[in-house]
């Protein structure tokens, strides 16, 4: 069973979830403090932790962003409040997905699956094997992303939408396609996840790089993988 870290207040709604939960697959331990919370995520390793925005003790953004200092484990954001500027907030500072308050547990366990599935390692290694694209290397198969020879600490949605671009270095992977590949689920024009992931995912590239946007935006198709010339003429 997947072990899951469930952080909210609603203490009706976490007993509901862990039976659900617990019924496909998941072990759930629940907690119902921001602060609190927090520990249990620094105590042990989870597969996935669920995490509510408005908690008592410390709230959802800031213990993510406690998280996301030390680990990269998926974190899933159930938030009550409609705003989109509160999801946007939560893509950038590190979740990997967002559902809002009320939902059906059958799109929550949706989500989680899809989650879990971009975080899951292949048991042997990709027949692929590295790709490798200028200065950037990554292995599927090890989970480990290079750039100029140094370690990217990237989420599980971060690394998913890298692999996607480095498959097709130069050509524009359009946003139908990284949606439903990555984030699991059909393109909404109206979501700005796939929007916020990429744009961790360009801060996280610049870094360490001497190009300012290696991801870049093809307003209207999507998104492309900067390369220079003499590379793209070698793919040609």
């Amino acid at each position: 069973m997947e072990d899951v870290l469930l952080i909210d207040d609603d203490v009706e709604l976490c007993s509901m979830l862990t039976e659900y939960l617990g019924k496909n697959g998941f072990q759930v331990s629940t907690t119902h403090r921001g602060d609190t919370g927090l520990r249990a995520a620094r105590e042990r390793s989870w597969s996935l932790i669920l995490l509510d925005v408005m908690l008592p003790g410390m709230d959802g953004f800031e213990v993510l962003k406690q998280i996301r200092t030390a680990s990269s484990v998926s974190v899933l954001l159930l938030t009550a409040r409609g705003e989109d500027v509160d999801r946007i907030v939560g893509l950038e500072i590190g979740a990997d997905d967002y559902l809002p308050k009320p939902f059906n547990p059958r799109e929550l366990l949706a989500r989680m699956r899809a989650v879990l599935r971009r975080s899951a390692a292949p048991a042997t290694p990709d027949e692929n094997g590295a790709l490798r694209v200028q200065r950037l290397e990554l292995d599927p198969a090890a989970r480990k992303a290079l750039q100029n020879g140094k370690k990217l600490d990237l989420t599980d949605i971060e690394f998913a939408l890298l692999e996607a671009l480095m498959r097709s270095p130069g050509k524009v992977v359009s946003r139908e396609e990284l949606s439903e590949s990555v984030l699991g689920r059909k393109f909404d024009p109206f979501d700005r996840s796939l929007d916020m992931h990429i744009s961790r995912l360009r801060r996280k590239l610049a870094q360490d790089s001497s190009m300012d946007d290696q991801v870049k935006t093809i307003r209207g198709s999507g998104y492309q993988l900067a390369v220079d010339r003499s590379y793209a003429r070698q793919e040609d």
